[in-house]
């Protein structure tokens, strides 16, 4: 993992500033001599930049986007807790050096004089804000011109915003189980998280493990929308008849909290749906939804899975109706949502295929 930082005021959407940034990122191969092989990933709510590891099949050799052919960069989002500014950043604010640039603070260990992290005093950031320090890490790694830029879910939500924000720079966009707006339903989740999470009584306390159960439930509830009936039923079902308690289910959901709350923040949690909430291609732009979807030109593969709850293939049907120059694939998979990260194989091939179709043109 690298670091790029920005030492001056990052101005946020919502009228706030950070004094500075550091934005984590992996790369993977080399930039060609003309610069036209960069793909760059866009990652999902607890991703982190290494795409290889949470992508196989889609990224890394062999795949359809592989560091033979292609200058592969992820970067971790802001907001998040794996290297980028966020909530376990030192809080400039609280430090004893006033302007100083926030940076990531090992939680396990205190920095006498030097204050103590954001944790839930960070400020609200939006999809744009993402999108703007990817592009000061762009402009920072010399990179003119992103060949194919990709994203699932929320990964998604910056691939959009980015090719409306610097439509000279993105030449093709690969999404998935995505949408151009979150949703009522998507925030009516969020909501009910966030509210899990504030239940917490130790949300607010100043510590890397405040909101631990919070975050806990708020796994619970999401991974309620990342599956869907079908598969909870194949997969989670007791063959014991006899049981009155200490069900299959119960232990899968209880598992799934407790991964989470191993790798995650609670506070970075909270942050990140917010973030979600505020994704709105048309915010701003003087247009409805549908006439920005008319503006995003470049060759696009929009793919949506048939049994996805949280953000459901009518979505993707919608975007594809409204790019002028969009391929849509539904590709079937038990999986719901989930099905972007656990269908790598499928995924590989629908994506070699539309990849195949460029250089054939």
């Amino acid at each position: 993992m690298k670091y790029f930082t920005y030492d001056h005021p990052f101005p946020l959407e919502s009228g706030a500033s950070l004094p500075g940034i550091t934005v984590a990122y992996h790369t993977y191969g080399r930039l060609n001599e003309d610069g036209s092989n960069v793909v760059w990933v866009c990652h999902a709510l607890t991703a982190n930049s290494d795409v290889v590891h949470w992508w196989p099949g889609v990224v890394g050799e062999k795949a359809p986007v592989n560091p033979e052919e292609h200058f592969i960069v992820c970067a971790n989002i802001l907001g998040s807790c794996y290297g980028s500014t966020g909530p376990l950043s030192v809080d400039p604010a609280k430090t004893a050096l006033p302007g100083a640039a926030p940076r990531l603070v090992d939680p396990l260990y205190r920095y006498p004089g030097e204050g103590a992290p954001y944790y839930a005093d960070f400020p609200l950031i939006t999809i744009r804000d993402m999108v703007n320090a990817h592009i000061l890490l762009r402009k920072h790694l010399g990179i003119n011109k992103i060949h194919l830029l990709m994203g699932g879910s929320m990964g998604g939500y910056q691939a959009l915003e980015w090719s409306v924000m610097e439509r000279e720079v993105v030449g093709q966009l690969f999404l998935i189980a995505t949408s151009p707006a979150e949703s009522a339903w998507g925030i009516a989740v969020h909501t009910a998280q966030r509210l899990a999470v504030e239940a917490d009584s130790s949300f607010r306390d100043n510590d890397p493990h405040a909101g631990s159960r919070g975050l806990k439930a708020a796994r619970a509830i999401g991974i309620l929308t990342y599956r869907n009936y079908g598969i909870m039923v194949q997969k989670q079902t007791d063959p014991d008849t006899e049981k009155i308690d200490g069900y299959k289910a119960s232990s899968y959901i209880e598992y799934q909290g407790d991964k989470l709350v191993s790798r995650f923040n609670a506070a970075c949690y909270w942050l990140l749906t917010k973030a979600m909430d505020s994704h709105q291609l048309a915010r701003g732009r003087g247009a409805n939804l549908d006439a920005v979807l008319r503006g995003i030109s470049q060759r696009t593969l929009v793919m949506g899975i048939t049994s996805d709850i949280l953000c459901p293939v009518e979505e993707q049907r919608h975007m594809a109706e409204h790019l002028p120059n969009a391929t849509l694939v539904e590709m079937d998979s038990a999986y719901g949502h989930d099905g972007f990260m656990v269908e790598g194989n499928k995924i590989a091939s629908h994506l070699r295929d539309w990849l195949h179709m460029e250089k054939v043109r």
